[in-house]
């Protein structure tokens, strides 16, 4: 059952994660990038108008049958609600209204989740910090797959499992790998999430319910939209561990292609990645890119070099809080 080809481990590297030095050397060269830190004034609305949208997709699939359920919850839903992690992870960084208000985006970050089905935001944003803060770290970056990951998913059958199963993985990798006390923002994430799916029961009945939660896991698994997650950081070409995708499915996804540009700002927000990208193209035109986010789910499945143990890894030494 184990490994009969491919990689064995994980890339381990002993040098700090790329994104510091390119900032350092980026804004050196163009300061002007600074202005186009803080808060996105468009985002909230964008936002709830896909809330809204799918409140009102509750209240259409209320009569469908079930097979109706499944196809929109994938095809139309399942896009939204991915499209809304995605909005949540933007927002994360405190895109929506800016450090001065750190709560206010944590409430709004709630209020994108509600289409999700169940809580996600705070517990998002928990982790979400140490991604960037310890890109590839060792017990501290949950992103990365476990050894059972990368030494079990191995075969194309197996890798294809592996991502139907992604939101599974999400849920449970980082309660082995780096487990954290449970907070109280996350508590009113769940209570709040409880209620709103309670009142969706209360005028509509299951299939609504039904509908966004399957949409929620259908599409952060086998999806063309889902590509991202390999896409963004599993290692395609040796030495390199994060990519950018400048393709037409970043319209829908808050531009998270844009994966090096995000890293190397995080708190500029997706709708300005681009401008980025122009202004200090010569940093990032020569680096590998992903052309389509299907290519990138193939070439994962079929090619024997990349799967889950196709992720660079590093070791960071924390000081210890006295």
């Amino acid at each position: 059952m184990g490994k009969t080809g491919g990689r064995g481990d994980f890339e381990w590297v002993y040098t700090d994660q790329p994104h510091t030095s390119r900032r350092k050397e980026i804004l050196a060269k163009y300061p002007q990038i600074k202005l186009l830190m803080g808060p996105d004034p468009q985002l909230k609305w964008v936002v709830s108008g896909m809330v809204l949208t799918q409140l009102l997709a509750c209240y259409l699939v209320r009569d469908l049958s079930w097979k109706w359920i499944f196809f929109w919850a994938y095809a139309f839903g399942g896009c939204i609600n991915h499209s809304l992690t995605l909005a949540i992870h933007d927002i994360s960084h405190n895109v929506a209204f800016g450090n001065k208000f750190a709560k206010w985006n944590r409430w709004f970050a709630m209020w994108a989740n509600l289409p999700i089905g169940v809580p996600y935001s705070a517990s998002f944003k928990k982790y979400h910090i140490d991604h960037h803060r310890y890109l590839g770290g060792d017990q501290l970056d949950v992103d990365i797959p476990t050894d059972f990951e990368g030494w079990f998913f191995c075969t194309p059958a197996r890798k294809v499992v592996w991502l139907i199963l992604q939101p599974l993985f999400y849920i449970l990798r980082p309660l082995v790998v780096n487990p954290k006390p449970v907070s109280l923002l996350e508590v009113q994430n769940t209570a709040v999430q409880l209620a709103a799916d309670a009142i969706i029961f209360y005028l509509w009945g299951v299939k609504p319910i039904i509908y966004l939660i399957a949409g929620s896991i259908l599409s952060m698994g086998l999806h063309p939209i889902s590509g991202h997650f390999i896409a963004e950081h599993y290692m395609f070409l040796k030495g390199h561990e994060t990519y950018s995708y400048y393709g037409a499915l970043n319209l829908i996804t808050f531009n998270v292609g844009y994966h090096m540009e995000h890293h190397d700002f995080p708190s500029i927000p997706g709708s300005k990645l681009p401008q980025v990208k122009k202004i200090a193209a010569e940093f990032y035109d020569s680096l590998p890119q992903h052309t389509s986010w299907t290519r990138v789910l193939w070439d994962f499945v079929f090619d024997d070099s990349i799967g889950p143990y196709a992720r660079i890894k590093r070791k960071y030494i924390l000081s210890k809080q006295g």
